[in-house]
């Protein structure tokens, strides 16, 4: 039997996690820019752009989920999406960190990879990670729609981007939490505008 420390720290973090899914839940500018990066997401696949994705750490991991949330399907048997993680080359990640430095590792692959009409999604819980930062500046320098996903305050990262989707909440693990659902909610919204299925229930 777990000592009642432990059940009490389990049940402790799954209602702090419900708390932040419940703050969203009432957040109306987070729901309103959660529909919007949808939207312009969804307008770009359609055009033939592609989404690139991009973070360090866990919010890394969640670049690499989305994107293959993309390329492979969500929820719904249909072609294929492109989507892409910036974070997964790690010759790519190694040599731009040597060569410039680590400030850099999504910006040159932006500007190599990127064109007008993409998506940037660059995921940062504090909103200050400077890498995701020069990438978005790369970004809107060539034309490309950038979203952020952030947490309470947005960090630096608001004023950089077109759409900051900022988790009401200042604990990392929480905000990380509610990143990935956002990324899921945001694949569903998308299949279900490019492929006409209008059912979300």
């Amino acid at each position: 039997m777990k000592p009642a420390s432990e059940v009490d720290l389990v049940e402790r973090r799954i209602r702090d996690s419900i708390a932040v899914k419940q703050r969203a839940l009432e957040d109306q500018d987070y729901l309103a820019t959660v529909r919007a990066a949808a939207r312009i997401i969804s307008t770009a696949l359609r055009q033939g752009h592609k989404v690139l994705f991009f973070g360090n750490g866990g919010s890394a991991a969640d670049a690499q989920h989305l994107a293959a949330e993309l390329t492979g399907r969500y929820l719904k048997e249909r072609p294929s999406l492109a989507g892409l993680a910036l974070t997964a080359n790690t010759s790519s990640l190694t040599a731009i960190g040597n060569d410039y430095s680590y400030d850099w590792i999504f910006a040159r692959q932006v500007q190599g990879l990127g064109a007008k009409g993409d998506v940037a999604v660059g995921i940062t819980t504090s909103g200050h990670s400077a890498n995701v930062l020069k990438a978005m500046e790369v970004a809107r320098a060539m034309g490309l729609v950038t979203v952020g996903l952030a947490g309470k305050t947005g960090g630096e990262l608001r004023d950089l981007v077109d759409y900051c989707v900022c988790v009401p909440s200042l604990d990392t693990p929480r905000i990380q939490e509610a990143h990935i659902l956002t990324g899921h909610i945001i694949c569903e919204i998308v299949e279900t505008e490019l492929f006409h299925e209008r059912d979300l229930s």
